[in-house]
């Protein structure tokens, strides 16, 4: 990393006063010269002792000149703020992620693989700020955007607990009404239509309604500038019945109006992977510039999670704007050596 001065007038306007106040120092320190006779110490310094203790004195008054002089060059750089280009700083804070999973029957034994794989990767998060929605017939706000890794790490843990031991319908019929009740309370408000589940597409377009500038698929050029990178991660086997508002490619077509990158993840078993459901689902998802993976060839949901979130890291760094951040690290820790080092000349010297 190159580094600059993001104040080189501050160090300018730093050395000009710094050499104004040596000169009054040198000019009020001379003294008037006298015709009196001047007592002179050459006679007591012609000992072997004496004058080794006085060349002592002078190299440590030199030494101790010196590294003021250094000190002073240290602290005129630290004005100038020593700076370096830092591309990781900004991506670093540039994401937005949502978490959109279909909380349907056939997709919750998958929801919790997912909801286990972020709450591992949220440990590694720096700056991205990360939600969760579930669907069915309707939509839940689980938690909002935010970089409150604690309260994120204890939403996902809390799903988990939920969800655990949902494989099958006879993991659901063997639960005590305790545990059932914890799932019940979690899916709460995600069912409110009747004869009708898995409405996927409306299911999106609330997830994509907690980004920021979403408005619908009526973002202004103003708004989608300041907006950072946006995804939603789509956990579902695509598997409607009922009749959506918004179908699953409507949904699509509002998120990239938002420039929102919409992932999928099919959440269903595996002989189900090449149902006409999920071809339909991989090519909507595609088509819109998303990621679209499946637990083919033997990868578990984990892996297609991580896979998700290295294709979208590096796609952050190649979009990724260089930011200008502060290097005074190296510059004041000699800063503070020097100055232990001329402290302790000066004890010295005292003696």
């Amino acid at each position: 990393m190159t580094l600059t001065w993001h104040w080189p007038w501050a160090a300018l306007a730093a050395v000009l006063v710094a050499a104004a106040l040596v000169t009054l120092i040198v000019v009020f320190s001379r003294r008037p010269q006298s015709s009196e006779a001047v007592f002179s110490l050459d006679d007591d310094l012609n000992t072997e002792h004496a004058s080794r203790l006085f060349r002592q004195w002078r190299a440590l008054g030199r030494l101790a000149a010196g590294l003021l002089a250094l000190a002073l060059l240290l602290a005129v750089a630290l004005v100038a703020r020593p700076s370096q280009v830092d591309a990781g700083a900004e991506r670093a804070s540039s994401r937005d992620i949502v978490l959109c999973l279909d909380v349907s029957g056939s997709t919750l034994p998958y929801d919790r693989e997912v909801i286990d794989t972020y709450r591992e990767l949220v440990g590694h998060f720096q700056g991205e700020r990360i939600g969760l929605s579930i669907f069915n017939s309707t939509s839940r706000t689980v938690f909002p955007l935010t970089d409150d890794y604690d309260l994120v790490s204890k939403q996902l843990a809390a799903a988990s607990k939920a969800l655990r031991g949902v494989e099958s319908q006879d993991d659901i019929d063997k639960m005590s009404d305790s545990d059932y009740q914890k799932i019940a309370d979690w899916l709460d408000g995600t069912q409110n239509r009747k004869d009708a589940t898995s409405l996927i597409g409306d299911g999106v377009v609330s997830c994509a309604a907690m980004l920021p500038g979403f408005a619908y698929g009526e973002s202004s050029s103003a708004t989608a500038e300041r907006r950072r990178a946006a995804s939603i991660v789509l956990a579902t086997d695509n598997v409607v019945s009922g009749k959506p508002t918004y179908s699953l490619t409507e949904a699509l077509d509002l998120a990239r109006q938002a420039s929102i990158t919409v992932d999928g993840l099919y959440s269903g078993p595996k002989s189900s992977e090449n149902d006409q459901t999920t071809t339909d689902m991989k090519s909507a998802i595609e088509s819109h510039g998303g990621v679209f993976l499946t637990q083919s060839n033997g990868r578990s949901v984990n892996e297609l999670v991580r896979d998700i979130e290295s294709r979208r890291d590096t796609a952050n760094e190649n979009q990724a704007k260089a930011s200008m951040v502060d290097a005074p690290g190296l510059w004041t820790l000699v800063l503070v050596l020097v100055l232990m080092v001329w402290i302790a000349c000066v004890w010295r010297l005292r003696r």
